[in-house]
């Protein structure tokens, strides 16, 4: 594998949970003879699935990287995850090759998962292949499903193989163009071939008639040859399937079943002959990036000549070959262990060894070019996202949009010792999904982790305790509430404490006025003929700013609030900092219960996208967690709602989301503002406050 001109297909396989996406690739693999025997997601020996948390749920969680060759063209296979939790991986994956796969399970149909990544495929518009898999099932319907992804994603698919008989095991699949039935099993990737016959399908001639038809219509030339002689050459076919998947205006759907290994010799086959080789791709799609100083816009054609450039799509921590970047090469050329930019960050890289990958095995290699995707060891400033390239020719290429994290959980180790552990290694996981954020809030002390679903978060914390050995306790988090004042108020604090010698003596007179949500905290000083002298009103306002961060309702920080020490008094010899640092602090407690105090909570700003048939019951249900509906708008057959809630009432709105829409729904939020918290719910608040502190109270005695 270390031929510039060697042809390459890089495609990434998508599909929705259960749909044998892995066992394909198992399959994939055992047919180009890359590996020995098939494994099985069931006993957790497949190639792509060998993270210790895909092997116990047999699901991906995480793209692999499968290369091997077929028919001298080198394939890039990723296998991405198929659950919604992952779905930033599955677009950073897109984001680096040239076409898709879809698998869809002969007995399941579409899935909704397959359906919302198939929105963000579309977005990229890369050509694709449908593969019908399953067919050994007993209640697989070929057909319908077939035409349920029709339906059900837009797209016109073209069957190019068919089932040869019930049994597909023994039968074998129907080659539509070659007219040729092909046989083959996971006992051995042998492949047997033999002439179709009208016995072996029944729809077989009007399955090819309507393949003509389709191909025919892809350009003139082939209309009019099909108008004069009524059919299609092989060759004209094979041209014709070609243009028409780059266009996108066909989709060849071809089927067979991966864990009997039947169907997948044609499919690498169609993999070859129709989707684009990076060349093909980059002709009609060069991709285009910017001057990170100047802005000007640049192309990459994809070209060996051209200066490096590649994107880093995924980054992993493997305990055995420490950090791995993968990258798909662009342009250029890039040697082992050669120095280069990162335009991303503004750093230089020294670079590292490069690898092929097959799954968790590596193989070495000293040089990778324009279309190439590889592994590079150790690279230390380069995140997923990033954009490498020469420094004396930087360009930076847009990073894909991640998926938000929209689930949050406060978390504490189970052991004390453990604390820097847990920090240390939710950073390194988070360098490997970008789409986790792990943060200390300050205001309520708590750890918090946020991901998109609660697969996300359960696979995080079986990786934590795997390669970093470290337990954790979740929780619901606390809603960071703040307090405030409704009107003017002002009051006296005095400090006086007499113990022989010199005593404690402060004595200040505060004004609290409320300020406009948002406006913080302001301070005055209106002594005026020396009442508190100047250099004691620094200790007022660090006396004031203290009692702040308990207020009086609930004991959460006070903001949005101006504080105006007016008068005072003091003793020359008893008075001191810490005697009125006191004093404020006291005259500050007492202006805040006459200022009738009252609570704050953290107002989100929430966009939920789902199915137009499910808006009634989406604004329903916002409605009765005190959401406010700001507007709506239309993305295709959805409907986006936007609304103001509080945080308090969505903390668990992801799986109440899932549940309504039966996973047809999402939605992103972010932080809005703070408004009054309506004293029903600020009753509530306040005796759970007072619940917390009679428990504490209980405890320590």
């Amino acid at each position: 594998m270390t031929n510039a001109s060697q042809p390459i297909r890089n495609v990434a396989l998508i599909a929705a949970p259960g749909s044998g996406k892995t066992l394909l690739c198992e399959a994939l693999a055992y047919t180009a003879n890359a590996i020995d025997t098939m494994g099985t997601t069931d006993k957790g020996n497949t190639i792509s699935d060998f993270e210790l948390e895909e092997i116990h749920r047999h699901h991906s969680v995480s793209a692999s990287l499968l290369q091997f060759e077929w028919k001298g063209t080198r394939m890039n296979v990723i296998d991405t995850p198929g659950a919604l939790d992952f779905l930033s991986e599955v677009k950073s994956c897109l984001g680096v090759v040239d076409g898709v796969i879809l698998v869809v399970d002969a007995e399941d149909g579409v899935k909704s998962e397959l359906e919302k990544i198939w929105e963000h495929m579309r977005e990229r518009g890369v050509p694709c292949l449908l593969f019908i898999n399953g067919l050994d099932k007993e209640r697989a319907e070929h057909v319908t499903v077939i035409q349920q992804c029709c339906d059900a994603l837009a797209i016109n698919g073209v069957p190019l193989t068919l089932p040869a008989g019930k049994d597909v095991t023994e039968s074998g699949i129907i080659d539509v163009i070659h007219r040729t039935v092909i046989s083959s099993n996971k006992r051995t990737p042998k492949i047997q071939c033999r002439e179709c016959s009208a016995d072996d399908a029944p729809q077989f001639e009007e399955t090819r008639r309507q393949l003509v038809e389709n191909v025919a219509e892809t350009n003139d030339q082939l209309v009019e040859k099909y108008l004069v002689d009524g059919d299609l050459s092989n060759e004209d076919l094979v041209e014709g399937l070609t243009f028409g998947t780059l266009e996108g205006r066909i989709i060849p759907v071809l089927c067979g079943s991966a864990l009997h290994n039947a169907g997948t010799s044609l499919l690498l086959d169609a993999i070859h002959d129709y989707l684009p080789s990076p060349d093909d791709w980059s002709h009609t799609h060069p991709i285009s990036g910017k001057d990170p100083h100047s802005g000007e816009i640049l192309i990459r054609e994809g070209h060996v000549s051209e200066p490096f450039s590649g994107t880093a799509f995924k980054t992993t921590i493997d305990p055995f070959m420490g950090r791995l970047t993968y990258v798909r090469v662009h342009s250029g050329v890039l040697q082992a262990d050669s120095g280069f930019f990162n335009a991303t960050q503004g750093t230089k890289e020294k670079g590292g060894h490069i690898f092929w990958a097959l799954g968790k095995k590596f193989t070495q290699t000293r040089t990778i070019h324009a279309g190439d995707i590889a592994a590079i060891a150790k690279l230390k400033d380069t995140q997923t996202g990033d954009t490498l390239c020469e420094e004396k020719h930087q360009i930076q290429f847009a990073s894909p949009q991640l998926i938000r994290p929209v689930m949050s959980f406060a978390l504490e180790p189970k052991s004390t010792h453990d604390i820097d552990k847990v920090s240390v290694g939710l950073h390194k996981l988070v360098e490997e999904d970008p789409s986790l954020e792990f943060l200390r809030n300050e205001e309520t002390k708590e750890m918090l982790i946020s991901g998109v679903g609660q697969t996300h978060i359960d696979v995080t914390l079986e990786k934590l305790k795997r390669k970093y050995g470290v337990e954790v306790n979740l929780h619901t988090p606390k809603i960071p509430y703040k307090e405030t004042i409704q009107r003017m108020a002002q009051a006296q604090g005095k400090y006086k404490k007499q113990t022989g010698g010199h005593g404690q003596y402060g004595d200040c007179w505060l004004q609290l006025d409320p300020l406009p949500h948002g406006s913080g905290f302001e301070f005055q000083n209106k002594i005026v003929g020396g009442a508190i002298p100047r250099n004691f009103i620094p200790a007022v306002e660090k006396g004031i700013v203290e009692a702040m961060h308990h207020g009086t309702v609930a004991e959460y920080p006070v903001v949005d609030i101006r504080v105006t020490v007016y008068d005072g008094s003091h003793h020359p010899v008893d008075s001191s900092e810490m005697a009125f640092k006191v004093a404020a602090s006291m005259g500050f407690k007492k202006a805040m219960e006459l200022a009738q105090p009252t609570l704050l909570e953290p107002i989100m700003l929430l966009e939920v996208t789902v199915p137009d048939d499910m808006v009634g019951t989406i604004i329903g249900d916002l409605n009765g967690r005190r959401g406010r509906i700001q507007g709506m708008s239309t993305k295709g057959h959805h409907q986006i709602v936007k609304a103001i809630t509080p945080l308090a009432e969505i903390l668990q709105y992801a799986s109440a989301l899932t549940s309504m829409t039966a996973g047809k729904g999402s939605y992103i939020m972010e932080f809005w503002g703070y408004e009054e918290v309506p004293r029903e719910q600020r009753m509530k608040i306040v005796a759970e406050h007072k619940k917390d502190l009679a428990e504490v109270s209980s405890s320590a005695s």
